[in-house]
């Protein structure tokens, strides 16, 4: 066995039956092997390393295997499930434009994109003119790149096209989100960087102690960045690895920065937006207004369907053809990402996951408090990043966090596998219909083994 891979050999668990959870067989699943093996054969090693659930059918907060098992899921299927699984609205969406017979037409216009594309710019702030409908955050943040690019050589000349971003930043897997990336090890393979992206320390507060805003111009000038070289500032609105928010003052002091010297601020919003955050963006908790915003996850109620929203000025910049994507403003998506609004709306999650968030915040930072192994929690609303590490060290404990999620799947509380620096951050991040009762009853469970594995 790979070090942090789940056992494949089943193991005889202990039976559970509550209202959320249900475990009656050995994990994994005997009858599971086979399906698990076949996919190692056939697929590229990436697709793998998560605990060893097959997905069979998911509602609302919960997700099933074809054997009788039942987790209560804190991974939201890694942040995408903001209104929940299998919602009947969403289906039934879906199920209407099916039988229209329209499933795909490039860009040609039709009825649900022109609605998604309406209530994107409804719900966001009023600086968020146009809207640019896509497939995954990558292709987001790739297109908001070019946008900002455009922007920047206009206004001053070729000069202005470095991309500013942040060390520990993961912005995608495609070669530009990359590069903006911070993450040395996943960049690796592209050997021959573009010297015009440029990464500065993130103010975390915890890994960069440095949280003032001269710190970051600090760092431009150690790199010999001067503004007029400069086309956007992106970065996360938390960063995706560990929840961790920049101070409210910095953000502030960054976004009166850029608009002085004509410098686009783009927001990834694609794990924070939609509700996960406690509001409908969570760049509302900084009370700014990015110029662009990259969208995904939690937009489309599990459909691959992203976006990039902005500012009219900045959005037209190119013209007919010059900017576009073969399924942008797919049918079938734009008719799951209206329904999935809808429900975030009607069933005002955006409150749900403001008020179970203060309860999952206090929980874990009182757990913080009990168990010496967890360096520091962060987040808000429904997203939380807990970092184990050796005692009394900032150093992470990825094996540590690793055995804990391992024993979350046994105890039917289902997690992806440990991210952030040295794989020691597990993330919590239910879907936002989750019921307080079952909140609790996750995060008591998590709290029992964090304590038991710690002793």
């Amino acid at each position: 066995m790979q070090p942090n891979t789940y056992p494949r050999i089943p193991q005889e668990i202990a039976p559970i039956a509550t209202d959320f959870r249900r475990i009656q067989s050995a994990l994994p699943h005997p009858a599971s092997i086979p399906l698990l093996e076949k996919m190692e054969h056939y697929e590229a090693r990436s697709m793998h390393g998560q605990p060893p659930v097959i997905w069979h059918r998911a509602h609302r907060y919960t997700v099933e295997d074809p054997y009788g098992n039942r987790w209560i899921d804190l991974s939201s299927g890694v942040l995408v499930a903001n209104a929940g699984h299998g919602r009947s609205w969403v289906r039934a969406a879906m199920a209407d434009q099916l039988e229209r017979g329209l499933h795909h037409c490039y860009c040609f216009p039709h009825e649900a994109r022109a609605a998604l594309s309406e209530k994107l710019v409804q719900v966001t702030p009023a600086s968020m003119e146009k809207a640019f409908l896509l497939t995954t955050g990558s292709e987001a943040i790739e297109c908001a790149i070019k946008i900002s690019r455009r922007h920047g050589t206009s206004q001053g000349g070729n000069r202005k096209k470095r991309i500013i971003s942040f060390q520990n930043a993961f912005h995608g897997r495609t070669l530009g989100s990359q590069m903006a990336g911070g993450i040395p090890a996943l960049k690796a393979w592209i050997q021959q960087e573009d010297p015009t992206f440029v990464q500065v320390p993130f103010p975390d507060g915890y890994q960069n102690e440095e949280t003032r805003f001269e710190s970051f111009l600090g760092a431009l000038s150690e790199r010999s960045v001067t503004t007029d070289e400069i086309a956007c500032v992106l970065l996360e609105t938390y960063q995706g690895a560990t929840a961790s928010f920049a101070p409210v003052e910095f953000m502030q002091a960054l976004r009166e920065w850029c608009t002085s010297h004509q410098i686009v601020l783009v927001l990834d919003e694609v794990q924070a937006g939609f509700g996960r955050c406690g509001k409908w963006f969570g760049f509302e908790h900084y009370r700014i207004e990015p110029d662009l915003m990259c969208c995904g996850k939690g937009i489309s109620s599990g459909m691959p369907l992203s976006a990039v929203l902005g500012k009219a000025e900045l959005m037209d910049q190119f013209g007919h053809g010059e900017m576009t994507s073969t399924h942008s403003g797919n049918p079938i998506c734009c008719r799951a990402a209206l329904a999935g609004i809808e429900i975030i709306e009607w069933e005002n999650l955006v409150e749900n996951s403001n008020q179970l968030g203060q309860i999952q915040q206090e929980f874990l930072q009182g757990l913080k408090d009990e168990a010496a192994c967890i360096g520091v929690v962060h987040g808000k609303g429904l997203v939380s990043g807990i970092r184990f590490v050796k005692p009394g060290t900032k150093e992470p404990d990825g094996e540590l966090a690793h055995q804990i999620t391992q024993r979350c799947y046994e105890n039917g509380i289902l997690t992806f596998a440990p991210v952030g620096p040295g794989g020691g951050t597990i993330k919590i991040n239910p879907p936002l219909c989750i019921d307080q009762a079952a909140l609790e009853e996750a995060l008591g469970i998590f709290r029992e083994i964090v304590l038991k594995e710690n002793s």
